[in-house]
This record gives structure tokens, C-alpha cells and sequence, in this order.
């Protein structure tokens, strides 16, 4: 029966219900503006001095340690997540705790790559963590995890400025060295 279907075409919309369209003369101008405001946020920023590290990357740093540490505690404790095997929980745990181990070591020395990866884990982490409130059984576990999403989400959104700083270009005469 369904050979007898017409498929109906989509009619393009009369002009008058048609949102506007910018004028094609004025995307250059807006993009000028555009890299007019990108070129002052850049001027705004103060490059890192030797050995400086923001106070977002140190936080990141700490937390990313705390959190590897808090996971060999657990598995030491005798912590067991779910329904795995104690072999396949410990090798998550070392995994998780090496990566984190790395990130904060990362972060600690100001390096990019880490600070990229950090936000990578709390991109992850601030994901699950909303699809966990749509779970939440009971008040405890909604704070809970309100908490994890609000503290994730901020640590996230101070990093944004502190990769800014950190991928900056040397200045002239600046003798920063990796």
C-alpha cells in the first residue's frame, strides 16, 4: 500500500515568511568586527612569566591528584564499583589513576596538552554527571551530584582562560623554556 503514497516536495516559502537575510555586503564588516573584538581579548591577555602558573591550572592540578589518589585509597579499601571482578576493577583504577597522575603532573609544569586534557575529562565527567541527575533517586544523590556538575563546570570554565595564557606566543626577549 505504500506504492500508492505521492511524496509531497518541500515548496520554498513565499518571500514574507522567510526570515531576513543579511545584506551580502555586510558579512565582511561583521567579520572585521569580529576579528577586531578576537584581536583585543588577545592584547587583554598577560603572558605567563617564568615559572608562573595560573590559579585555575594549580586548582586543576591538585584536584586531578587528589582524585588519582582517592582512587588507590578505594581499590586499597577494597572498593568495588560494580559487578566486576576485582582484576578488571584494579585495572581500571591503575588506568584512571595513571591518566589522572599525568594531568596533574601536566598541569602542574603549565603544559597545554594537559590542561586540553583536563578539560577533556571534565567535558566527560560534566556529560555523565547531568545524565545522572535525570537518574537522581532521592535528594542526597541529586546534591550529590549537582555538585560534581557545578564544581566540574566551573573548574572547566576558568581553564578556557588560563589555555588562552598558556598557548600565547613568546614575546619578544621572553625567555620561557619547557
Amino acid at each position: 500500500m505504500a506504492n500508492n503514497r505521492k511524496s509531497r516536495k518541500r515548496r520554498p516559502k513565499p518571500a514574507a515568511e522567510r526570515p531576513p537575510q543579511p545584506p551580502e555586503g555586510d558579512l565582511p564588516e561583521r567579520y572585521a568586527r569580529s576579528r577586531a573584538r578576537d584581536e583585543e581579548a588577545r592584547a587583554a591577555l598577560k603572558p605567563l612569566r617564568a615559572g608562573e602558573r595560573p590559579v585555575a591550572v594549580t586548582v586543576g592540578a591538585v584536584a586531578a591528584a587528589l582524585l588519582a589518589l582517592a582512587n588507590v585509597i578505594a581499590i586499597g579499601f577494597g572498593y568495588n564499583s560494580g559487578e566486576d571482578t576485582l582484576a578488571t576493577d584494579l585495572a581500571g583504577t591503575i588506568i584512571v589513576s595513571a591518566v589522572l597522575v599525568l594531568v596533574a603532573y601536566g598541569m602542574w609544569r603549565a603544559r597545554y596538552w594537559a590542561v586540553l586534557g583536563m578539560q577533556t575529562l571534565l567535558a566527560l565527567t560534566i556529560i555523565f554527571a547531568a545524565l545522572a541527575l535525570i537518574r537522581a533517586v532521592d535528594w542526597w544523590a541529586a546534591t550529590l551530584v549537582l555538585i560534581i556538575l557545578v564544581s566540574s563546570s566551573t573548574l572547566f570554565w576558568f581553564l578556557i582562560k588560563a589555555m588562552a595564557r598558556i598557548q600565547m606566543p613568546e614575546r619578544p626577549g621572553s625567555q620561557r623554556t619547557g
